[in-house]
């Protein structure tokens, strides 16, 4: 009976891989986050401090303009949580019910800033200085598809300035590609967040938009109703909105 035993037992380690445990064979659940470009900073340093508390749950992203990520999502695009940055474009899938209404909630706000490369002569001090005799070239986000491109575009045109600097416009497909162009020298001055111009060291914030001059800037996530974890979905919304999460957006520049 014994030698049975004992059989049964180097049988089973015989089966598991040297260094395996069992629970070590447990599934992980792969979360696809869909989020604004704006996010990617907090996102990448909060992926391992969620992961730790939640070891059976791994976060994956796909990161670009919010305008883009709800069309994507609305045409069948795998997904199963989406942070936006701007409240129009999550109400684009809300209307589609292509949300789980109740679990949508604002967990971040945002400003609006000038930025100038750190090694160029800075033309500019304020957004209503702006004209086409002071700047060649603008960066600002696509208006039609990019949040932060239509939150610039309300700017310009409450200081009178849209139709004028139209000439002057160097567009991007997300307000990283705005950040990229100013860092690069391929525009004079660029219109971003102020988490974005916060987390690099080549460009200066000139002014901070006046909040009265745009919609307020707030970052709505919520559960993708295809989803089939649903209730992993959640528990990562709600980590956002902890007190661990929202120590590390307040460190990366969000309100």
């Amino acid at each position: 009976m014994r030698k049975i035993i004992y059989l049964f037992v180097m049988i089973g380690f015989v089966l598991l891989p040297t260094g395996c445990t069992p629970e070590d064979k447990e599934e992980k659940t792969t979360l696809m986050i869909s989020a604004a470009a704006s996010l990617t900073d907090v996102l990448n340093e909060l992926k391992p401090v969620f992961e730790d508390e939640y070891p059976s749950i791994e976060l994956t992203f796909n990161f670009g303009g919010s305008g883009k990520l709800a069309q994507m999502i609305i045409q069948g695009a795998p997904s199963d949580v989406f942070l936006s940055a701007s409240e129009s474009d999550m109400e684009k899938l809300q209307v589609e019910n292509m949300i789980i209404e109740e679990t949508r909630v604002n967990f971040a706000e945002n400003e609006l800033v000038l930025i100038a490369n750190k090694k160029q002569p800075i033309k500019v001090s304020s957004f209503d200085k702006m004209s086409t005799a002071a700047i060649d070239h603008l960066a600002i986000g696509e208006p039609e598809s990019v949040p932060v491109g239509r939150y610039t575009k309300q700017v310009l045109e409450g200081l009178s300035l849209w139709d004028s600097m139209q000439e002057s416009l160097v567009l991007g497909s997300d307000v990283r590609q705005v950040l990229t162009h100013v860092e690069m020298g391929n525009a004079d001055v660029g219109i971003v967040y102020a988490t974005d111009a916060l987390q690099s060291d080549k460009v200066t914030i000139v002014a901070t938009a006046d909040s009265d001059w745009h919609d307020p800037i707030m970052y709505p996530g919520a559960v993708v109703s295809e989803t089939s974890h649903t209730d992993e979905a959640k528990t990562f919304l709600a980590f956002l909105q902890s007190e661990k999460g929202q120590e590390l957006l307040h460190k990366h520049g969000f309100k």
